[in-house]
């Protein structure tokens, strides 16, 4: 029942009583909700006040409502752990890409679809780390990966033209050890990465792109790579906010 003496409203106790349930494991991913009718008769409110406290939990993005069968606990994609140990060049000697090792050390199924190939003016935040003139002609790769069957993450890769023409970079496929294999080759070894994450609502696009529920933020990353002091990448990531654990162990001097 609707405790009166609760500062929270009627809808925001039930809301919060629901969700308890749901991060306890009482309900399940996959479960389905009590009806409207059957939070009136549980809580002792109105169909409104219920149907509040419902909408609440979608705007979260804890549950999803399925025309004609009702409200169920939001099934999770899985979640991937990004470490720092990802650009460790022992992971391009084995053939494979940063997110693709990581995925695959899961026993998660990969895949990386190649959206666009194409000399584009280059971004403001890009031009500034290249040091040339926004607009100026850079080369991208504009990708989305899917882990598991679900969209994850969408990522564009900019390069000088210069450094990538005649590579595989320009190709679908960029071969074992992706894009930095393929720079370390032409002189250019990976030696830094400086990455700059921010935490936003989704756009449209990205929300029709990663299938994203309501109430689900994106991260958006912006991943700068250098070979010594010359950046030999610069990459926007936008990741599903759901589908992501950021994990740094960082040395500390003193």
């Amino acid at each position: 029942m609707i405790d009166p003496t609760d500062p929270r409203s009627p809808s925001r106790q039930i809301a919060d009583e629901l969700r308890k349930a749901i991060r306890s494991g009482d309900l399940s991913p996959g479960d389905k909700l009590p009806s409207e009718r059957e939070l009136v008769e549980r809580y002792g409110t109105s169909v409104q006040t219920a149907r509040q406290a419902v909408r609440l939990l979608k705007t979260e993005g804890l549950v999803v409502g399925l025309p004609g069968r009702g409200v169920f606990v939001r099934e999770r994609p899985p979640v991937l752990r990004v470490g720092t140990d990802r650009y460790a060049r022992w992971r391009r000697v084995q053939g494979k890409a940063p997110l693709q090792a990581e995925v695959e050390e899961l026993g998660l199924q990969w895949r990386q679809e190649v959206l666009e190939l194409a000399e584009v003016p280059a971004p403001d935040w890009v031009a500034a780390w290249y040091d040339i003139s926004p607009g100026a002609p850079v080369f991208v790769r504009r990708r989305r990966f899917w882990i598991d069957g679900h969209p994850s993450q969408l990522a564009d890769s900019y390069y000088l033209p210069e450094m990538v023409a005649g590579t595989r970079i320009e190709q679908e496929n960029t071969g074992p050890g992706g894009g930095y294999k393929v720079l370390e080759e032409k002189g250019l070894p990976l030696t830094r990465v400086r990455e700059e994450i921010a935490l936003r609502m989704p756009s449209p696009d990205e929300v029709r792109a990663l299938r994203l529920e309501p109430g689900t933020p994106v991260a958006e990353l912006h991943r700068i790579s250098f070979s010594e002091d010359q950046p030999i990448e610069a990459l926007q990531g936008i990741l599903a906010g759901d589908r992501y654990v950021f994990c740094y162990d960082l040395p500390v001097d003193g």
